[in-house]
């Protein structure tokens, strides 16, 4: 597995090192899903956790986009994100059987519809949703999470791919 994804420039003001190390996770994520059936893509391979699967990965990241910049920083509605819904567990990671081909056009588009959300605003600005804690971050401290939790998941993609068909690869 090869890829032709590289880091953000040495020398970035910090709007473009923030979104270039997100962009990077973010391909990174999408790369590991290269090839894969839809069979494979729904086939959990840690026992312990059965809906860690590359399909509820990237579901599960279209929706942690969603929440922390649709939701808790331009404070839009979180019934329209599962995260949100307590009477399912982990029910972002749920993919409704659509296939993996359709998972990757919807975070795709989510990550596209974050980056404008960033374009239009500052890194000092705080979110605006009252009802959550985290509501009160700005947006300098979302995206340094975000491009922690892509990077985490995208190793995790890392794991399970190798687990599914033994493919190894780093950009």
């Amino acid at each position: 597995m090869t890829s032709e994804l590289e880091r953000p420039p040495l020398q970035a003001d910090e709007r473009t090192a923030l979104i270039g190390w997100l962009d990077l996770q973010r391909q990174i994520l999408r790369w590991k899903c290269e090839g894969l059936s839809d069979e494979d893509a729904y086939r959990p391979v840690i026992p312990t956790s059965p809906l860690m699967t590359m399909a509820g990965l990237i579901t599960h990241m279209r929706w942690t986009e969603h929440m922390w910049l649709e939701v808790l920083f331009l404070g839009g509605d979180e019934k329209q994100n599962p995260s949100f819904d307590e009477s399912t567990d982990d029910a972002d990671w749920h993919t409704d059987g659509r296939t993996l081909t359709e998972l990757l056009a919807e975070y795709k588009t989510q990550c596209a519809r974050s980056n404008e959300i960033v374009a239009a605003a500052a890194l000092d600005d705080v979110g605006r949703h009252p009802g959550f804690r985290s509501g009160s971050a700005n947006l300098r401290w979302m995206l340094i999470h975000l491009v922690e939790e892509t990077g985490r998941h995208a190793g995790h993609a890392d794991i399970v791919r190798e687990l599914l068909d033994g493919t190894k690869g780093y950009y």
